[in-house]
């Protein structure tokens, strides 16, 4: 197809390299800026503006729990051009599919991870695909994980686009924030289901991922499932089956690490994913009756619950998203 770029009589090279430019720098954002702040960081430390990074160390020990708290969205960076360049390279659609009440907070729950979770940061993290004018009265926040934010300026850097904690706090905070409105939006199969993100592949890790529950039912947060067709369609991967060498170096280094390593490429043999489709199908939210304490028959009715509706979520749109008829999700 035809590439947008806003701008209907620019050229079509000019369309698809701003398209291009705008994942590239998200990819680096993603995989290198960290590193980069942290080298600017030591530089300015060693230099003539030392003083300058003596203040920000102290200003950022007070700000220290701002990740678990909601973070600090900007409108402006959520708004940026960029993001509807980055949007229409895929291209990325949202799709809602029911009514959700502002006076509530909720819980999304976002399948399958993938590799980078492209189509959660294009649709939770920018206003690109038009969140707030299909949701209104809600604000989005994609939970990352904790380490992210224990690098300085790159915290600060990705906050702005509505990134917090995924810690228990975190989330509890915004599903205890009075008045609703609040979305948190977990990717929760985590980062070994990323290991698993392959073309054409429908593996879900779910069957024992039930902690989002609970805290769902801690705070009486409606829970909303999320399926991302087309999600795991954007890189491919080193063959690395159960059980293999791999398999279990990655595995390992998860458990030290915190973040799954997925050896993956894209276009060209280069981290460029792969220009495919992404529309993610936002549900009908399940009512949850707050239970401060909840029984373990409680939290695996629910999951049951969540699972059934998930599954029906993903059936109903499969075949006009690309999915074949005979092809069903595998839960893990």
């Amino acid at each position: 197809p035809t590439p947008r770029c806003g701008m209907e009589a620019s050229p079509r090279l000019l369309c698809g390299g701003l398209q291009a430019f705008a994942v590239l720098q998200w990819v680096f954002s993603f995989l290198g800026l960290g590193s980069v702040c942290l080298v600017a960081l030591l530089l300015a430390l060693l230099s003539q503006a030392w003083i300058l990074v003596v203040l920000y160390l102290l200003w950022l020990y007070g700000d220290r729990n701002t990740p678990r708290v909601g973070g600090r969205r900007s409108a402006w960076v959520r708004n940026w051009a960029i993001w509807r360049h980055f949007r229409d390279y895929f291209p990325i659609s949202l799709v809602k599919t029911a009514e959700l009440d502002p006076s509530r907070n909720y819980l999304f729950g976002f399948h399958p991870h993938g590799v980078l979770v492209v189509g959660a940061f294009g649709n939770f993290c920018t206003e690109a695909t038009g969140f707030s004018r299909l949701f209104p009265g809600l604000r989005p926040h994609l939970l990352m994980l904790p380490c992210w934010f224990q690098i300085p300026i790159f915290r600060d850097y990705i906050m702005t686009s509505g990134l917090v904690s995924s810690d228990k706090a975190s989330i509890s905070y915004l599903l205890s924030c009075p008045g609703g409105g609040q979305v948190a939006v977990l990717a929760v199969g985590g980062p070994l289901e990323a290991l698993e993100a392959k073309p054409g592949a429908l593996s879900l890790r779910i069957r024992n991922q039930k902690g989002f529950v609970k805290v769902a039912l801690e705070h009486g947060a409606s829970l909303v499932p999320v399926f991302s067709f087309g999600e795991n369609e954007l890189f491919r991967q080193l063959p690395n089956p159960p059980g293999s060498c791999v398999r279990r170096a990655q595995e390992a280094l998860q458990s030290l690490l915190s973040v799954a390593l997925p050896l993956f490429h894209g276009r060209l043999g280069l981290l460029m994913p792969f220009r495919s489709p992404i529309h993610t199908v936002v549900g009908a939210a399940i009512p949850v009756q707050r239970s401060p304490r909840p029984s373990r028959a409680q939290v695996d009715a629910l999951h049951a619950l969540y699972v059934e509706r998930l599954t029906q979520l993903f059936e109903e749109h499969k075949e006009r998203y690309g999915v074949p008829a005979d092809r069903h999700l595998v839960l893990t």
